[in-house]
């Protein structure tokens, strides 16, 4: 399919919903509200950022029959290779829908991911021998624990570079026991101690690399990022203070600025930059991945946030 190496993303393609209270909640009646619509799912946004990065990269999920599911391809396509992402007639699209308050606070959400427990490890493996060139793996933790587990050991067979990315704390418990083949796992501070055991973060990295990770990112939200690598660099970075317009979108927004900065040949500290500045462009604006994004504006970004006056 291509001649050069892609960026292979697999993992969840959602349509996410928001419903914005105008009024205060009250239970058993209807309410006016500002109703959103984006383009989501962990994989399909950290594609889409990658894209607008001008990186090659390909997108392999499953979509329903439905309106949604032609909508998504459509919004992705422009930004990524989405050949590999399959209809299936019968299902309905993943879907996320939260209710806000006035406040922007969340009220209730609603899940139906239920399209991802069809897949099969058959169904991947008949799509990955359709691949040309890959240069990485990225994989979210939407799919069944079997399928995740084919991912894993097929990149280590074939020595290609894995990025794991988190969904959820009930999803990361998806991963298997065994996670040799993983070069870099991103995930967020309640979703490496469950996935560790552990009450503290340190005996959780640890038990981590005992897993057989090679290197952790642990994202923070506002108080950053915290890296650790099998060769003993360890450090915490802050993140820049700024005026969020919407977080949707921001953890995906880092996972994709740091795989690009690593890619690109930088060290895992300096790709933790990238990832964060690339996260603070998209909570300055209310779309999930930043519609403006590009190389240019990734790197300008950093060396405001990281250069011109120092690290925040």
């Amino acid at each position: 399919m291509r001649t050069k190496g892609s960026i292979v993303c697999i993992g969840g393609v959602n349509v996410d919903r928001k419903a914005r209270l105008l009024v205060p909640f009250e239970l058993g009646t209807s309410h006016p509200v500002v109703s959103t619509q984006t383009a989501g799912g962990v994989a399909r946004n950290i594609a889409e950022n990658i894209g607008r990065l001008g990186q090659n990269v390909a997108l392999l999920s499953v979509v329903g029959g439905d309106h949604d599911g032609q909508w998504l391809i459509d919004a992705t396509s422009p930004y990524v290779d989405t050949r590999m992402v399959t209809r299936i007639p019968e299902a309905n699209t993943g879907a996320y829908t939260a209710v806000l308050d006035e406040r922007g606070e969340m009220v209730l959400a609603l899940a139906d991911m239920a399209i991802y427990d069809t897949v099969r490890n058959e169904w991947l493996k008949q799509r990955w021998l359709k691949f040309g060139p890959i240069s990485a793996v990225v994989l979210d933790t939407n799919f069944p624990t079997d399928v995740i587990s084919w991912v894993i050991e097929q990149c280590r067979q074939d020595r290609l570079p894995l990025c794991v990315v988190t969904v959820s704390v009930p999803k990361v418990k998806r991963l298997p026991t065994v996670l040799s083949g993983v070069t870099w796992l991103v995930t967020n501070q309640a979703e490496a101690m469950a996935l560790a055991g552990k009450r503290r973060l340190d005996d959780a990295i640890e038990s981590l690399f005992r897993l057989g990770v090679e290197n952790i990112v642990i994202t923070r939200g506002a108080e950053g990022v915290v890296y650790a690598t099998r060769k003993g660099e360890r450090g915490a970075i802050a993140a820049p203070v700024v005026k969020v317009a919407d977080a949707t979108g921001a953890g995906d927004a880092f996972a994709a600025g740091f795989l690009y900065g690593v890619l690109n040949g930088h060290m895992v500290e300096d790709a933790c930059r990238l990832g964060i500045s690339n996260a603070v462009l998209t909570l300055q604006t209310a779309e999930t991945v930043n519609p403006a994004l590009t190389e240019q504006r990734l790197r300008a970004a950093y060396e405001q946030y990281f250069h011109e006056g120092g690290e925040s």
